[in-house]
């Protein structure tokens, strides 16, 4: 019986700091670990020329990337090896591609997000496919017709793009929690009139195979660079949110302001430019906060109280916003403070900071002071505050 006994209390012992092991070097699931995936054709990629001398990729997009914006390699990438976590310099899908909207997606959320909050991708596309290339049961009949080059793509995905998709996020859900579904597909073999079904089963797939709650996972759907050639959100992503719904938890992003890429190999600007991905990657983020604090999940309370540090209620204050004017009544004549912060409290513009007399007043809102985006307006007099959430436009 002792010898028994000493086994299971070594096996006890080792599963003990095997659990701790794990647990102190970061790989137990984090709620704080924001996961997102995304998928799709050139765009989601980031376009590169085929000589491979043009990916878009500037200095800009290599420096002071956050530590908190992360990825997940689909496959080896550089010296970023499959399946690994790495700080998310671009390019975050192959080795061959570029700068891609994940990239500024990223950025503005970890600097929307507060502190404590990480973000990751994974990122699996194929240029040039259509949206079966994405649907499992359909997959190896679309590619046995198509080009030896997009072959060989498949190939890097071990044959299956949805298969790797859902692989590497399973890998992930060991380290953090998936809040929403990216893509960008809609140039290639969009004239079947199956696309719209087409995308909801393969959102239906993944939700199912991931295990996740469609309520709480939403799908962001990019618009293709036509809306911005003729800056009108008309293109086919369009139709997901038109009535009736094809799939309820859906926004489509708009690609209206994105600057296109007119030297696109002669594409005829299929693909948006540098300025573009990190136009329509701030797009994506915007549309993201906007489903995050729909589910409750946004960081609402951690930057009122941020924001507040001790001011009390806000007795007789008015606050009220359009997108370019700040309306406010004030009780008594007081010094007033009119700030923006980032959903993270970083404060980026200040509107007041003077004394005003009691009653109504207006502030104009400068067109660049504020970027696109999600932000908290507050306005301090004495010790009294309100906040409001108010959405910038540039």
């Amino acid at each position: 019986m002792k010898p028994a006994f000493m086994t299971r209390s070594l096996a006890a012992g080792l599963a003990f700091l095997t659990v701790t092991f794990f647990a102190k070097n970061g790989f137990s699931q984090d709620p704080n670990f924001y996961i997102f995936l995304a998928f799709g054709q050139s765009n989601m990629e980031g376009w590169a020329s085929s000589s491979g001398k043009n990916n878009q990729i500037e200095k800009q997009d290599t420096t002071n990337v956050p530590e908190r914006f992360m990825f997940l390699p689909a496959v080896d990438n550089g010296s970023r090896k499959k399946g690994v976590w790495a700080v998310a310099k671009p390019p975050l899908c192959r080795s061959s591609t570029g700068l891609c909207p994940c990239d500024y997606f990223g950025r503005r959320l970890v600097d929307s997000l507060p502190q404590a909050i990480k973000v990751g991708i994974i990122n699996v596309s194929v240029a040039g496919c259509a949206i079966e290339m994405f649907d499992k049961d359909k997959d190896r009949a679309y590619i046995g017709s198509q080009a030896d080059w997009m072959k060989n793509i498949d190939k890097q995905y071990g044959n299956k793009p949805y298969g790797r998709l859902v692989e590497m996020a399973k890998l992930a859900q060991k380290d953090g929690v998936i809040k929403g579904i990216l893509m960008h597909q809609g140039e290639s073999g969009s004239s079947t009139g199956n696309w719209k079904s087409e995308v909801k089963k393969i959102y239906t797939d993944l939700i199912k195979d991931l295990g996740l709650d469609s309520n709480k996972v939403p799908l962001l759907v990019g618009g293709l660079t036509s809306d911005s050639k003729n800056n009108k959100d008309a293109s086919l992503p369009w139709d997901l949110v038109k009535s009736p719904r094809t799939i309820s938890n859906c926004y489509v992003v708009s690609s209206i302001g994105c600057p296109v890429n007119m030297q696109d190999d002669g594409m005829g600007g299929l693909h948006f430019s540098g300025a573009g991905y990190r136009e329509l990657g701030k797009h994506y983020a915007d549309s993201m906060l906007v489903a995050l604090r729909k589910l409750g999940t946004g960081p609402t309370p951690v930057i009122d109280k941020k924001i507040q540090s001790g001011a009390v209620a806000a007795n007789g204050l008015e606050l009220k916003t359009t997108s370019s004017s700040v309306f406010f009544k004030i009780p008594q004549r007081g010094f007033v403070s009119i700030k923006a912060y980032t959903l993270g409290g970083k404060e980026i513009a200040e509107f007041a900071g003077s004394e005003f007399s009691a009653g109504n007043h207006t502030v104009q809102i400068g067109q660049n002071s504020i970027p696109k985006g999600i932000f908290i307006l507050s306005l301090r007099s004495g010790t009294a505050m309100v906040t409001r959430t108010f959405v910038g436009s540039r």
